[in-house]
């Protein structure tokens, strides 16, 4: 079992390379504190002191969380929420606040917030609720899980070659596994054609798109039928998928 130095279980993106998490806190001790606990974790980790800046970091980072703050010094963190979104719609968001209100839980969830905490809390306590919030959204996977792939119900054992969703075994081509692999280890990420042809029938295929259009059909009659859609078009751009939200 790969830990980290916290002794956790460690937690990584599903293509195994390093989580990345910004927080946003205009308190220079709190943000330095935060940081280094997710670096900790063996996250990158980047902070930043007021919205606007947050911004440029997102668009740099590209997280796969944030830590926000609702109260910043040039805007408040529901605005900062609506603007990531526009950078990167999956991202997950825990929102820091000082006050308990049962309105600002609503205006956080409304904004489209995944989780919050509130002032003073644990580092234990954030740690836990982003390392939760992750592996629900599908976006990190443990390492002791060995090479195992997982988005939501779906598994892929990749060393056994089995693929289950809600534990029912789903038999698939070698093709069919290759493109599925290809999404899994790329979850809420839209893969074009061109990306999906070159990565699963290799540089020197012959083909057209249109055998991504015809594979792409298979898997959602073996993945999907008779179950909310884990595989989504999006159209003029490619394809998607992501975990189904209960």
């Amino acid at each position: 079992m790969t830990t980290t130095r916290s002794g956790r279980p460690a937690l990584t993106r599903p293509d195994g390379t390093p989580l990345r998490v910004l927080v946003v806190d205009d308190d220079p001790d709190l943000a330095e504190v935060l940081t280094g606990a997710l670096r900790y974790e063996g996250w990158e980790v980047r902070a930043a002191g007021d919205g606007a800046s947050a911004l440029a970091a997102a668009r740099e980072l590209l997280p796969d969380a944030v830590v926000l703050d609702v109260l910043l010094p040039d805007t408040d963190g529901f605005a900062v929420l609506r603007r990531l979104h526009e950078v990167k719609p999956d991202v997950c968001v825990l929102f820091l606040t000082a006050r308990d209100a049962v309105e600002d839980r609503i205006a956080g969830i409304t904004a489209g917030g995944d989780d919050y905490v509130t002032k003073p809390f644990s580092l234990e306590e954030v740690v836990a609720r982003l390392r939760g919030l992750l592996r629900r959204a599908g976006m990190a996977r443990q390492l002791e899980e060995g090479p195992r792939l997982v988005v939501g119900d779906l598994v892929m054992d990749e060393e056994a070659r089995e693929v289950t969703r809600a534990g029912e075994l789903i038999e698939l081509s070698p093709t069919e596994f290759e493109l599925l692999r290809f999404l899994m280890r790329n979850p809420r990420r839209v893969l074009s054609k061109a990306q999906i042809l070159d990565r699963v029938w290799s540089y020197d295929f012959g083909g057209q798109a249109h055998v991504v259009e015809l594979y792409i059909s298979y898997l959602r009659k073996k993945l999907d039928a008779g179950r909310a859609p884990m595989i989504h078009t999006v159209r003029g751009a490619g394809y998607l998928l992501k975990p189904v939200l209960v």
